[in-house]
């Protein structure tokens, strides 16, 4: 099985919202692999991995968000190996605010 690996910065209303949480849930209703954190700019930062299907239904669930989210833009970032590192194979985790 080939996987998938993107890394997203979210904008907008994104924090203080329950963002992480939600997307933790969605993550692992989805069967994916990765990581989510809030950053000290405002925005929320996650990597999904895991089949091509699930990560694009993701990205399409990211730009809705939680119940009192305002999501502007899902962005598209350049995954490297340090961020690689931060995933666990079978989990999906909450990281500390970077």
């Amino acid at each position: 099985m080939s996987v998938t690996v993107c890394r997203v910065v979210i904008r907008g209303r994104v924090q203080g919202v329950g963002y992480r949480a939600w997307t933790e849930y969605t993550a692992l209703d989805l069967g994916l692999e990765g990581w989510v954190r809030n950053r000290r700019d405002g925005t929320v930062e996650a990597l999904f991995a895991g089949p091509q299907e699930a990560v694009d239904e993701m990205l399409e669930t990211c730009h809705q968000g939680p119940p009192g989210a305002r999501v502007e833009i899902v962005e598209p970032q350049p995954s490297m190996p340090e961020h690689m590192a931060l995933r666990r194979a079978g989990e999906f985790l909450v990281l500390p605010t970077a």
